[in-house]
């Protein structure tokens, strides 16, 4: 694979060109699910990092910049009274770029899950583009990667994220997808998303409804993107 070392790391570090990074106890998740609350609920919710949990810093490997996005905090908590496990699924090619170190990945895992609590799972994709990986979103490895270590079936698991390959790799894995649109998000992955709301908290109120419902997307249709991004897709830290 294309891998250029961080200064100082040895080629033992180098991320394995097919497996992605796993945190989490296997087959059982720390939510308690609430007693009587099954039913229709989903079985797990998977956020992206950068641009939906916490603000997007492109390759950010410092913990005191994490800062969670609007009603992040809100979302997960209504999430875990209701007894559904969370989890993170979050390409981190910066790694594979040199620009970042296993580390410091885990030190923003750790500060997110101070700020947030732990997170049942969390499966992170440390490749870049060319790698040919399986992992790396819009490929529906992290999602499947994540829901095995759960226990949960991906067809009742949802999807949250605030671009087209956050929802494209939810369908690739046979997942449902929601789309939280911020302004770097392009029209046409807006157009092309199935589900759509204007915040974290929106979304979980969609999970709750059946899939293909449309509840949520007329009610939350989110916020109207500019006609062009912000930064190149490439420099986040996430993507």
């Amino acid at each position: 694979m294309r891998y250029r070392p961080v200064a100082g790391a040895s080629a033992a570090e180098a991320p394995a060109a097919t497996t992605p990074w796993l945190w989490g106890r296997p087959g059982a998740a720390s939510t308690p699910r609430r007693p009587g609350s099954s039913g229709g609920l989903v079985e797990a919710v998977l956020f992206d990092r950068d641009g939906t949990l916490v603000a997007d810093v492109p390759y950010n490997g410092d913990p005191a910049r994490v800062a969670p996005m609007p009603t992040a905090l809100a979302a997960v908590t209504a999430l875990r009274e209701l007894g559904v496990p969370v989890g993170v699924v979050s390409n981190q090619s910066g790694v594979a770029r040199g620009l970042l170190t296993r580390e410091e990945v885990m030190a923003v895992r750790r500060r997110v899950d101070e700020l947030f609590g732990p997170f049942d799972v969390w499966a992170v994709c440390p490749h870049g583009p060319a790698d040919g990986c399986g992992c790396r979103k819009p490929a529906p490895g992290l999602i499947l990667a994540a829901c095995e270590r759960l226990g949960a079936a991906p067809a009742r698991t949802v999807v949250v994220g605030d671009i087209g390959a956050d929802v494209r790799a939810a369908s690739a894995a046979g997942a449902r997808g929601v789309l939280v649109p911020t302004p770097v998000t392009r029209p046409e992955e807006v157009a092309a998303a199935g589900e759509t709301a204007c915040d974290l908290l929106a979304a979980v109120r969609l999970a709750s409804y059946p899939s293909g419902s449309g509840a949520g997307r007329a009610a939350d249709p989110g916020p109207a993107p500019g006609p062009t991004r912000a930064r190149p897709r490439a420099v986040g830290g996430g993507r």
